[in-house]
């Protein structure tokens, strides 16, 4: 009975808490806002309606009734499993595997020989009968370049025509001051064509004595 008169009560609060602050937001609108009679009158229900309901479900909700004495305990009791049989001991952690031993390093491969100096080409002592070719025709060749080359035993263009790559790189490691030239500016191909009777660009510049 008690129960019921204290619900009653609580519920006349709240609804009245909530009818009063309808009525004060209905006022401040048309006070304030400039608002009719029937838009305040809307906008209070609702407030009534809004915070009517939220109270009630704050202050009016069932509180959970009270447990029977003892009920508790026994449920945890119950719930707590009960250790049968003799104690699990732990197994004994594995012991770490041994390091692998490192892979014993690949012996170096064995250096491959260092490749030759190359082959000296023969040489001529002089310069044959019909005397010796303007090398400088071949283009790379100029006047040092051929007074090197006639030191060496070279007058002819057929002779450095017939020269073989292992030739070729013994004459452009010794020729001091313009080492390689023989292969950058292709003296062979060039003396192939000149010992044939043919020309090449160059050697015409030089036969019209554009270049030296």
């Amino acid at each position: 009975m008690k129960s019921t008169s204290a619900s009653l009560i609580s519920l006349a609060i709240v609804w009245g808490v909530a009818s009063a602050v309808g009525f004060v937001a209905m006022a401040m609108l048309m006070m304030l806002g400039d608002w009719t009679l029937l838009q305040a009158l809307f906008a209070a229900a609702a407030v009534f309606f809004v915070l009517g309901s939220v109270l009630s479900l704050m202050f009016l909700a069932p509180l959970p009734g009270p447990q029977k004495p003892g009920t508790a305990g026994w449920a945890a009791r119950g719930a707590a499993p009960k250790a049968h049989g003799k104690p699990v001991h732990a197994a004994p952690a594995a012991a770490p595997a041994p390091a692998k031993a490192p892979a014993a390093a690949a012996a170096p491969a064995p250096a491959a020989p260092a490749s030759a100096e190359g082959a000296r080409p023969a040489g001529l002592s002089a310069a044959r009968a019909g005397g010796a070719d303007d090398l400088k025709r071949i283009k790379g060749i100029g006047p040092k370049l051929e007074q090197l080359c006639n030191s060496l035993g070279f007058y002819h263009f057929d002779q450095i025509a017939a020269w073989t790559p292992a030739e070729v790189a013994w004459v452009d490691d010794n020729l001091e001051g313009f080492k390689g030239r023989v292969t950058r500016d292709n003296w062979v191909e060039q003396a192939k064509l000149l010992a044939a009777g043919g020309q090449t660009e160059f050697s015409r510049k030089v036969d019209k004595g554009d270049v030296y």
